[in-house]
């Protein structure tokens, strides 16, 4: 029996040595990124500032490159129900996040793979508000002018957003039901299709993410933010929604990370936990972030998580009874 004993002791010393020398050594290659969206939106943006930044030669960080992979669809459904079934736990398969994006789609849609109990956060590192927006010619020049359509012309206002249930479609079912207007959300694959709609008039209007409207200021005009208070930073002559008399709270603020998936050893995450939050903190990451007007909220671990799980709860409070 003590033989047995020992036996088993060694097994698991050497496994669990196996697994740190597996942790020490990471990375030992290229690092593949998800990004559940199309290139040249604000996922992507900022998603390849951390592959800026991975390898730099005069940084410690990661030092090894990563890829980022697109897989958009269906507001991120299709890159996030891939990435939780088919991802390699071994910290070499990581994905962006958005939420309330995955937490929301995994509260209303019956084919999510998704939930905050299948994927593991790392770190946060931006949130970005939902603003609303419309064409530089649209006769919309406040929340009131339209509104006040709107409430005239009964589903005629079209808006634009990068997908269901999405931050975009939150700030829409918020401002639809504050306002008391009938209004159509016309859902696109991205953000970015979602703009390039509002600039070439195919909807009247569109709620999109804050940093991408930013860098189209002279196409569109930003009327107002959904959120709890005004973007100083960016956009300080913008009057939040509850300024302009719309019970509209934060809800819709795009939250941005990265995350692996549930299995991935703790060793590894631990790591990438740490090292995230560096990159992003870097003086040329920063700048970066400002120059695509893109707010920084660095979190760590803890603090995701916990912000996943009280997403999740207002969430499923604010979209009860509601069906794709």
């Amino acid at each position: 029996m003590k033989k047995l004993f020992l036996y088993f002791t060694f097994i698991l010393s050497f496994l669990s040595f196996g697994l740190v020398a597996q942790a020490g050594d990471y990375p030992d290659r290229p690092i593949s990124v998800t990004v559940a969206y199309n290139p040249g939106g604000a996922t992507d943006f900022q998603a390849r500032l951390v592959t800026m930044m991975a390898s730099h030669p005069k940084k410690d960080y990661l030092g090894q490159p990563i890829v980022i992979v697109n897989k958009p669809g269906a507001g991120g459904k299709v890159g996030w129900n891939w990435f939780a079934t088919k991802a390699r736990k071994d910290g070499y398969d990581l994905a962006a996040y958005n939420i309330p994006h995955f937490v929301s789609q995994s509260i209303v849609f019956d084919d999510t793979k998704y939930n905050i109990d299948n994927l593991e956060p790392i770190a946060n590192w931006g949130a970005d508000p939902a603003v609303l927006i419309v064409g530089k010619d649209s006769p919309f020049n406040s929340v009131a002018d339209m509104v006040k359509f709107a409430k005239a012309n009964p589903g005629k206002v079209t808006f634009s957003g990068a997908g269901k249930f999405v931050g975009h479609h939150i700030a829409f079912l918020q401002f639809q039901k504050a306002s008391g207007a009938k209004l159509t959300y016309v859902p696109h694959t991205g953000g970015v299709p979602a703009l390039t709609a509002v600039k070439g008039g195919q909807v009247m209007a569109g709620f999109n993410n804050l940093s991408d409207a930013f860098r189209s200021q002279n196409d569109i005009k930003i009327l107002a933010i959904a959120d709890l208070q005004r973007e100083k930073t960016f956009l300080p002559n913008v009057p939040t929604l509850k300024e302009e008399g719309l019970d509209v709270d934060n809800s819709s603020v795009n939250f941005r990370g990265i995350m692996a998936p549930k299995g991935t050893p703790p060793e590894i995450i631990e790591f990438l936990a740490a090292k995230v939050p560096l990159m992003f903190n870097d003086s040329k990451t920063l700048g970066q972030m400002k120059k695509g007007g893109s707010p920084v909220r660095i979190m760590n671990r803890a603090e995701v998580q916990e912000m996943w799980k009280a997403r999740k709860v207002s969430l499923t409070k604010l979209l009860a009874g509601l069906k794709p």
